[in-house]
């Protein structure tokens, strides 16, 4: 299941379980690729962030080059890839 981070408070949507982030945005190719492997993989919990709507995010956890994945499991980051991957490959960072 993906969601698009708006409004919410982010802290309070990695809090409890297993997610992975995605950090993207709209313009850049790669992203666009790997947004269409996220699209199939709706056993997993993925929030999306736009770097460009959502800065502080980006610096907070320290993405400088999109698209950046993040694992985390009850609110504590675990796992960080940088760059596009496929589904086989996104699904060995939950393990």
């Amino acid at each position: 299941m993906i969601k698009y981070l708006k409004e919410e408070k982010f802290e309070d949507l990695v809090k409890d379980g297993l997610h992975l982030v995605d950090f993207y945005a709209d313009w850049c190719g790669p992203c666009k690729m790997l947004g269409s492997v996220l699209e199939k993989m709706d056993d997993v919990d993925i929030i999306k962030i736009n770097v460009d709507e959502h800065p502080e995010l980006a610096t907070k956890f320290g993405v400088m080059s999109i698209p950046t994945m993040i694992v985390f499991k009850n609110g504590v980051e675990v796992k960080k890839q940088i760059g596009f991957l496929e589904e086989e490959e996104i699904r060995k960072l939950f393990q």
